[in-house]
C-alpha cells in the first residue's frame, strides 16, 4: 500500500522506500544541533559588537557594573566581588544573614575597586593568555596608558590565568598600568566577554561610551580615546 504511487523501473519492480541507519539519524541531529548554537553564537556577536555595550544592558549611556578584584601585584586572594547591592536575595528588607558588602565598597589592602577610576575618562581591557595575541594587545594598551594617563584611567582586567603567570608578563613585558585578577570569569561574564581583547571606554561617572573588540594598533587606539575626551568635554559642557 505505502509504495503503490512510486512508479516501478525498468523490470517492473518498485523502489524501495528510502531508509533512515541510526548513524545518518545521529549525525543529521548533530548537524543540526551545531547549526543552532553557531546561529546563537552569531546572533550574540552581532549584538554585542552592533550594540556596543557589555555588562550595562543593550543601549550606551548606562552604568557600567561595579566590581572590586584583587590586584596582580598584590597577594590578596579570590575571586571578584559583582556584588551590585546589599542583599543576596529577593527578601526586603534584607535578612540579616544574606547581607553582602556591595563591589565598590570593598576596602581591603590589595584590592581594586573599578569606582575608584571613575573619577576621569576610564579605558578597560579584558584579556587573558589563552588563543589570540593579547599579551601584544596589553603592550598597546600599557603605550596608551603612558600617553594619556594624567587625562584618563586605564584598568585591565586578565580573565582566569594563574597569578604568576600575569605576574611574570608584567615583569617581562614592563607593563605599568594597573592590572586585576578575575580569578573565575564571574566578571568576563557579567561583562559578557567573548574574545580578547575587549576594551570598554567609559564616561567619568562609569558611563559606558562604547566598545571594540579585537587587536587595535596605537594609532586606533589612541584615536577612540580622543573621542572618548571629545566626548567627554561634550557631555559636562552639556550639563553645565
Amino acid at each position: 500500500m505505502a509504495d503503490e504511487g512510486r512508479p516501478p523501473d525498468g523490470n517492473g519492480r518498485r523502489p524501495e522506500r528510502a531508509r533512515f541507519r541510526p548513524g545518518t539519524i545521529y549525525s543529521l541531529i548533530v548537524g543540526l544541533v551545531f547549526v543552532a548554537v553557531v546561529a546563537v553564537a552569531g546572533i550574540n556577536l552581532i549584538r554585542t559588537e552592533d550594540s556596543g555595550v557589555l555588562g550595562a544592558g543593550d543601549q550606551g549611556d548606562l552604568p557600567l557594573s561595579q566590581f572590586a578584584v584583587p590586584d596582580a601585584r598584590s597577594e590578596l586572594s579570590g575571586d571578584a566581588n559583582i556584588a551590585q547591592d546589599d542583599c543576596d536575595t529577593s527578601t526586603v528588607p534584607c535578612p540579616e544573614a544574606s547581607r553582602r558588602t556591595p563591589a565598590c565598597r570593598v576596602r581591603l589592602p590589595g584590592s581594586i575597586e573599578v569606582c575608584d577610576f571613575f573619577d576621569r575618562p576610564l579605558v578597560l581591557s579584558f584579556w587573558f593568555t589563552r588563543g589570540g595575541d593579547c599579551e601584544a594587545q596589553e603592550d598597546v594598551f600599557e603605550s596608551a596608558y603612558r600617553r594619556y594617563r594624567p587625562r584618563v584611567n586605564f584598568l585591565a582586567i586578565n580573565v582566569r590565568d594563574d597569578r604568576s603567570t600575569v605576574q611574570d608578563l608584567i615583569s617581562e613585558r614592563g607593563w605599568t598600568h594597573p592590572i586585576g585578577l578575575d580569578a573565575d570569569g564571574a566578571l568576563s561574564n557579567l561583562y559578557r566577554v567573548g574574545g580578547c581583547p575587549t576594551f570598554l571606554y567609559a564616561y567619568p561617572g562609569g558611563i559606558l561610551q562604547s566598545t571594540s573588540i579585537g587587536e587595535l594598533s596605537p594609532a586606533q587606539l589612541d584615536r577612540r580615546v580622543d573621542d572618548l575626551l571629545a566626548d567627554s568635554r561634550r557631555r559636562e559642557a552639556q550639563t553645565r
